[in-house]
C-alpha cells in the first residue's frame, strides 16, 4: 500500500469516512477493543465501508506509525454512481458495453482487465463494495494508467445492478462453464453487460439465477480454467468483432 494512499488511526479513519472520502479499505486489528473502535466499526458499517480483521504484524508491516488497530487504503480514483453512468451512456450513439466484476479479489487481475476495457471500449465497470479488489496501487500500475479513463461504480448489492441494467435495456451475460453455450453462441451485439466471477468460485449462483445468458470459453487443454483477466479479454474482444 502507497503511503500517499493511506491513513492510519482510527479517528482519521472516521473523519476520512465522514468527509466522503473515497476509503476502498479498512484493516482492523484482530479483537480490537475501545469505544472509539466501536465507533469506526459503526461508521464503516452505515457507510458501506470494506473492511476485514488481520494480525497485528499485517498493520506494523503496513505503517512504522501508531495505528492504533486501524490502517486504511484510499483509492486515487472517485467512484462514479450507477444510474447517472447508465443514463449518460445511453445517450450517446454507441452501443453500450458494461462489466461487472463479481467479488474480485486480486488487485492485480483487476487492473489487468482495467487495461483491457479500456482497450477495448468498456463504457464502465461494476463492483460491489464489499469483497471486492482495492484500486490501490498495483491496480495502476498494472491497468497502465487505464483505471484513469474507465468509469468504475461501487454498489451495495450486484444483484441489483444487474436488475437496473436490465431494466434500462442492457443484456446481461455472465461468464460461466455451467452452461452449453460458447461465447460464439450469443449476440454480444447489442447493449451488453459482461459479469466476469471471482478467481475461486466464478459468478455467484445467485447472479447465475437472474442474468439473460450464460456463455463459456471452449476449453480444449486438460487444464479447466483460464485466469480471470484472460477470459474477460477473450469476451471483450469477441464482443469487439461482433460489432464491427
Amino acid at each position: 500500500m502507497e503511503k500517499e494512499n493511506q491513513i492510519f488511526g482510527i479517528r482519521a479513519i472516521i473523519e476520512a469516512i465522514v468527509a466522503g472520502k473515497e476509503v476502498d479499505k479498512v484493516f482492523i486489528q484482530k479483537d480490537a477493543q475501545g469505544e472509539l473502535m466501536q465507533e469506526l466499526l459503526k461508521t464503516m458499517k452505515k457507510n458501506n465501508i470494506n473492511f476485514v480483521y488481520v494480525p497485528v504484524e499485517k498493520l506494523n508491516r503496513l505503517t512504522s506509525k501508531n495505528h492504533q488497530g486501524a490502517v486504511a487504503s484510499i483509492s486515487p480514483v472517485s467512484f462514479h454512481d450507477l444510474e447517472t453512468l447508465v443514463t449518460a451512456v445511453l445517450e450517446k450513439e454507441k452501443t453500450p458495453l458494461f462489466l461487472i466484476l463479481d467479488q474480485l479479489s486480486d488487485a492485480r487481475n483487476f487492473g489487468a482487465i482495467i487495461r483491457t476495457a479500456e482497450c477495448t471500449g468498456v463504457d464502465g465497470i461494476i463492483i460491489q463494495k464489499q469483497g471486492s479488489a482495492p484500486v490501490n496501487g498495483d491496480t495502476v500500475k498494472t491497468s497502465a494508467g487505464a483505471v484513469f479513463n474507465v468509469p468504475i461504480c461501487k454498489v451495495d448489492h450486484i444483484k441489483d445492478a444487474i436488475f437496473f441494467l436490465q431494466g434500462s435495456g442492457i443484456k446481461t451475460v455472465a461468464a460461466t462453464e455451467k452452461t452449453d453455450n460458447t461465447i460464439y453462441d450469443i449476440s454480444l451485439a447489442e447493449p451488453v453487460a459482461i459479469i466476469m466471477g471471482s478467481e475461486d468460485r466464478g459468478v455467484n449462483p445467485s447472479v447465475l439465477k437472474i442474468v439473460d445468458e450464460k456463455a463459456k470459453l471452449p476449453m480444449y487443454g486438460t487444464i479447466e480454467s483460464l485466469n480471470v483477466s484472460v477470459a474477460c479479454g477473450a469476451f471483450l474482444y469477441e464482443t469487439v468483432r461482433q460489432r464491427q
